[in-house]
Formats: structure tokens, C-alpha cells, sequence
């Protein structure tokens, strides 16, 4: 019976996990997108943000945390150089899963798991979606559409007239 174990063991030996997830981390923070089952991306989400919220502090003791963890030179070096500074104002939720589907082999749920701000086209897309939006009714938004559309017009000749003078 399963009492009290709370995270997934993914069906591996501890060390086997432990080495499994070090690996995904590294490739995660090298290529800052992966693709995984569903599961094995929740476990690496749980394994992964607390080391790079550890890059956030450059410190010694730091980098010999995260490297104790990954055992990567150049993923800690990346980690620390350019995650961390990208990532040094959000304070938390690092690591984005979006579902891809089912494999064909195996049917097993697919996702792709990346770094949040690695992704410039979500970024694109939320900044979109953020300019609009309102909150004023569709009434109140019609009349205001012409009025702006008009305010330029009657400034532009008032300027070509200050020009002339």
C-alpha cells in the first residue's frame, strides 16, 4: 500500500529517479524546452524550480547546492548566468507544461515542459490579450472608439498651422 508517499516514484529505484531527473533538469535548463510524459514533467517541475529559485542568490554555497543536485558544470554555469537574471523579478512558477497529446506507441500523455520566460511567443500573445481587454460596456466602448479616431484629426491641422506661423 501506498500510506503517506507523496510523490510519484515513477516506477525507478531512488537513485534511478534521482539521476533520471537530474538529467531532464540539465537538458531543460540547456535547451530551456523538453519534450516528456506528463508525469515524469510534474516530477521534474517539483525537482527543478527549488534549484532555480537557489540561482536567484549567487553565492558559493548556492552553486554547490545546485550543482550537489545536477552534477552539470555548464548547466549550473548557465543556470546562474543567464536563468537567474532572466528570472530575478518573478517569485515563483518557472516552468510551464503544456499537453501535447497521447504517444502512438504506448498512448502515454506527452507535454512539452520549458522555462516561462524563455517562451517569447506566449509573451507576445499575453501582452496582446492584456491591451484589449476592458471593463467599460460595449456601449460606452463604441462611442469611444470614434472620438478617439477623430481627436488626432482636429490636433493635426492646429499643428501645421503652428508650423506655418
Amino acid at each position: 500500500m501506498r500510506h503517506n508517499k507523496k510523490f510519484n516514484h515513477l516506477g525507478r529505484t531512488a537513485s534511478h529517479r534521482n539521476a533520471m531527473l537530474a538529467n531532464m533538469a540539465c537538458s531543460l535548463i540547456k535547451h530551456k524546452r523538453i519534450t516528456t510524459t506528463v508525469a515524469k514533467a510534474k516530477a521534474l517541475k517539483k525537482f527543478v524550480e527549488p534549484l532555480i529559485t537557489k540561482a536567484k542568490d549567487d553565492t558559493t554555497n548556492s552553486r554547490r547546492v545546485v550543482f550537489s543536485n545536477l552534477q552539470d558544470k555548464y548547466a549550473v554555469t548557465e543556470l546562474f548566468k543567464e536563468i537567474s537574471v532572466k528570472i530575478a523579478d518573478r517569485p515563483g512558477g518557472y516552468t510551464r507544461i503544456i499537453k501535447t497529446g497521447n504517444r502512438l506507441g504506448d498512448n502515454a500523455e506527452m507535454c512539452f515542459i520549458e522555462l516561462v520566460d524563455y517562451n517569447e511567443n506566449m509573451a507576445k500573445e499575453k501582452v496582446a490579450k492584456k491591451a484589449t481587454r476592458t471593463r467599460r460596456s460595449k456601449k460606452a466602448a463604441a462611442e469611444a472608439a470614434p472620438a478617439a479616431e477623430t481627436a488626432p484629426v482636429a490636433e493635426a491641422p492646429a499643428a501645421e498651422e503652428a508650423k506655418a506661423e
